[in-house]
């Protein structure tokens, strides 16, 4: 714990122990071991508890569940973190400097001190890169199926991406859709085989597969895409693209010399500790191969724990 603060313009009434920064299921479950040890444990979340996960439509992997939505799992996690004593505080974090003390947190609302650091931020949702893209945005693409696929009932629609989460998209989608194309830009799925069979029971879903989405077009919104399949080019009038072809770091608000991998991602040791003293890092923005939501838990109890041990 930090003794007597007298830093100007940070938040005095507050002293941190943990700070874990996103509050997706890594920073979730970091939280209720560290603050079940007694630490002083806020997490600091921009938008929703539940990251990406809570976005889920069905979830039938996760132990205990033999299926669940992702808002409802997460939603159990933040109860739990909650009653084990972690505070959420909803500030979008600007950037987090290394000092002698531990480490200055600025976000868009105050400054706050804390004695270590768990970064768990997940990672954003990548771009296409076309042009018209960003103005379109809102506009018919949407990078979440299940936060905007209502606005598209009765509609025709494309998702983009061979993995589990175009899939996913496809299968909520698929419910409440006129149409629904999948354009994956090779021959197989990334998705595992199970989910792609499960696809099999919708009629109005095309598979469209070696294709690429190349021109977007519409100026007050979508109208049609034009895409490359096989080396011919082939328009498709639809009312939203849905884009899930994974997601990539984001650590802009980071201002500390932290080791990343080539990809942009933190690198840890089997502890969750980065080359920076107290401070740590876990799930999705860690430069792992399998990223699940198990997986994402896992690494939120050993990063709880070493903030313990440290």
């Amino acid at each position: 714990m930090f003794g007597k603060i007298l830093f100007f313009g940070y938040n005095n009434s507050m002293k941190i122990d943990v700070a874990i920064i996103g509050a997706g299921p890594a920073g979730l479950t970091a939280g209720i071991f560290s603050s079940r040890a007694g630490l002083k444990t806020v997490c600091f979340e921009k938008l929703a508890v539940g990251g990406q996960a809570a976005l889920s439509y069905e979830i039938a992997n996760y132990p205990g569940y033999e299926s669940v939505s992702g808002f409802d799992l997460t939603q159990k996690m933040h109860k739990q973190a909650e009653s084990c004593g972690t505070e959420f505080i909803y500030e979008n974090v600007q950037k987090i400097k290394k000092i002698k003390s531990g480490f200055s947190i600025k976000t868009t609302e105050k400054r706050y001190l804390a004695t270590k650091v768990i970064i768990a931020c997940g990672c954003k949702a990548r771009k296409l890169g076309l042009e018209n893209e960003l103005q379109l945005t809102g506009r018919g693409i949407s990078y979440c199926a299940s936060c905007d696929g209502g606005f598209f009932k009765n509609k025709i629609v494309a998702v983009v991406g061979g993995g589990n989460t175009a899939v996913e998209d496809v299968k909520y989608l698929a419910r409440i859709t006129k149409k629904v194309y999948l354009i994956n830009r090779s021959q197989k799925f990334r998705a595992g085989t199970h989910a792609i069979e499960q696809l099999n029971k919708f009629k109005n879903l095309e598979i469209i597969k070696n294709a690429q989405v190349k021109k977007l077009f519409g100026d007050e919104k979508l109208e049609k895409i034009s895409v490359l399949i096989d080396g011919k080019m082939r328009d498709l009038k639809v009312d939203g693209l849905f884009i899930a072809i994974g997601y990539e770091p984001d650590l802009k608000f980071l201002d500390i010399d932290v080791k990343l991998d080539k990809y942009g991602y933190i690198l840890v040791d089997e502890k969750m500790r980065t080359n920076v003293d107290n401070l740590f890092a876990c799930g999705d923005i860690t430069g792992k191969s399998f990223k699940q939501i198990i997986t994402a838990c896992a690494d939120g109890a050993i990063a709880g724990n070493s903030c313990i041990e440290n």
